[in-house]
């Protein structure tokens, strides 16, 4: 009984894991595609959403760099889909125990004396990400000099 649980617990974790994920489904444009509010996912925008994105004095192309950076500089964050020549990147990220794949996709634009993004985090599996996507986007924030 004790390994047939084990069993069952190490191919969740591998499903978790291993299960390929579909850059037409998690690749989304923030600003038309993301939604606010959910329990598992957290949207910036710089009209509306769970938040208002700041509007940064780099044009968008240095903005999207940076953005790309201060993602890239987290724990286990990749590029999944998009680029930063298009100012359109989608990064996943995993939990650290269990792997679980949460996404962010951005889009950056031009805006008045600058520029500003919009973000989309949600989690893949579950129906709460116990807040971790309002802090990775918070955490971006404060590493662009937003806070």
């Amino acid at each position: 009984m004790l390994i047939a649980l084990a069993l069952i617990v190490l191919a969740g974790m591998a499903y978790i894991r291993l299960s390929p994920n579909d850059p037409a489904r998690w690749h989304v444009d923030p600003i038309s595609d993301g939604v606010a509010g959910l329990h598992n996912g957290f949207l910036l925008r710089p009209d509306q959403g769970d938040a208002v994105a700041p509007v940064f004095s780099e044009p968008v192309g240095d903005l999207a760099k940076a953005i790309n950076s201060v993602a890239l500089a987290q724990p286990r964050t990749r590029l999944f889909a998009g680029s930063v020549a298009t100012g359109w990147m989608t990064y996943i990220t995993r939990s650290r125990l269990m792997g679980f794949p949460d996404f962010t996709s951005v889009k950056v634009i031009a805006a008045p004396g600058g520029s500003t993004f919009a973000a989309f985090a949600r989690a893949r599996f579950g129906s709460s990400d116990l807040g971790v996507n309002k802090e990775r986007l918070d955490t971006w924030l404060t590493a662009l000099g937003a806070h």
